[in-house]
């Protein structure tokens, strides 16, 4: 069997406006790299920081690009990313809504649930000190 090596992983989330989301990564250092406009809105954009990649589609772009991805049934859609200070996140996502609230995990996780703007659920998690 041949080994196959994944270099790279940027989950692309699918959400009807991607506008109301971008604050909520900006809050957190993440920057605009690419731009792509569906009309009037935004269709497709990208989002940096340091060597993290989210990228967001709107359903709209997705059936224009891709119609049959765009007919297939959704699924949910969670993103566990490890920070290293997860005090700072809280402070810059204040009005987010959580989804649960912060705890320490079996699996040695300081973390917070809360909800983007397009409704995805994202844990933000910090190891915690043996």
């Amino acid at each position: 069997m041949t080994k196959v090596t994944v270099k790279k992983m940027t989950p692309v989330l699918m959400v009807d406006a991607i506008e109301p989301c971008l604050p909520f990564w900006e809050k957190l250092g993440f920057v605009r790299t690419v731009e792509m406009p569906e009309g009037d809105r935004l269709g497709f954009v990208i989002l940096v920081s340091g060597s993290v990649e989210l990228m967001y589609q709107s359903t709209a772009s997705v059936k224009a690009d891709v119609p049959s991805l765009a007919s297939s049934p959704m699924g949910g859609t969670n993103l566990f990313i490890e920070v290293d200070d997860l005090d700072a996140v809280i402070a810059a996502l204040g009005d987010a809504p959580v989804v649960f609230p912060r705890r320490k995990t079996f699996y040695g996780m300081d973390e917070i649930g809360v909800r983007e703007p397009g409704g995805n659920p994202v844990t933000f998690a910090k190891p915690v000190p043996e």
